[in-house]
C-alpha cells in the first residue's frame, strides 16, 4: 500500500497534464478562470497530483503544483515496473496497469503517461477503460498506484513469512 511522503528532501519535477478555461456567467457577461492538473514526481517511486484553480494561468499552475507536493505518495517498484497488475477507478474513469518485461517501454497516453513517468515506472502496459477526461484518468491512475502492495508489506499485513506468499 502506498504511503504518504513529505516533499522536503526530494528532487521533484513538475509536469502540466491539463489546463482548462471555465466560464462563470454573471450579470455583465462571462467571467473566465483557469483550472490545471499537475503531476510531480522524483522518478524514483514518489509521485503526487494536484489541482489548481485561479483567475490567471500561471497562478492556477502554481496552486496545482503546491497541491501536488502536499499529496505525494510512495509507489513500490520492482525492476522499473509494477509488482502486480492493478485497476484504478475514479468517477467514470478506469485504468488497467500491467507489469511488463524490461525493454517494453511505457505504453500509455495522456495523463496516465505523465503520472507513470513522474513515478519512475519505465516498463508497463496500460489500458484506459471508461471516461477519457484527463482529471478522472489522472485520479484513477493514482488510485491504482495507491493500491499496489510489495511482498514485504503484504506478508506483514497477513502475518506470514515472505516465502509463504510465493508458494501458491
Amino acid at each position: 500500500m502506498a504511503k504518504k511522503v513529505k516533499a522536503g528532501e526530494l528532487q521533484l519535477k513538475d509536469k502540466l497534464v491539463y489546463i482548462g478555461r471555465v466560464a462563470k456567467v454573471v450579470k455583465g457577461g462571462r467571467r473566465f478562470s483557469f483550472t490545471s492538473v499537475i503531476v510531480v514526481g522524483d522518478g524514483n517511486g514518489h509521485v503526487g497530483i494536484g489541482l489548481g484553480k485561479a483567475n490567471e494561468v500561471s497562478s492556477a499552475i502554481a496552486k496545482g503544483s503546491d497541491d501536488a507536493r502536499k499529496n505525494l505518495v510512495y509507489v513500490p517498484l520492482r525492476k522499473g515496473t509494477l509488482p502486480h497488475e492493478v485497476v484504478g477507478k475514479y468517477g467514470a474513469g478506469k485504468v488497467l496497469l500491467k507489469p511488463a518485461t524490461p525493454g517494453t517501454g511505457l505504453i500509455a497516453g495522456g495523463g496516465v503517461r505523465a503520472v507513470l513517468e513522474a513515478a519512475g515506472i519505465q516498463d508497463v502496459l496500460t489500458k484506459s477503460l471508461g471516461s477519457s477526461n484527463p482529471h478522472n484518468m489522472v485520479k484513477a491512475t493514482m488510485n491504482a498506484l495507491r493500491n499496489i502492495y510489495d511482498a514485504k508489506a503484504l506478508a506483514s499485513r497477513r502475518g506470514v513469512e515472505i516465502q509463504t506468499i510465493f508458494m501458491n
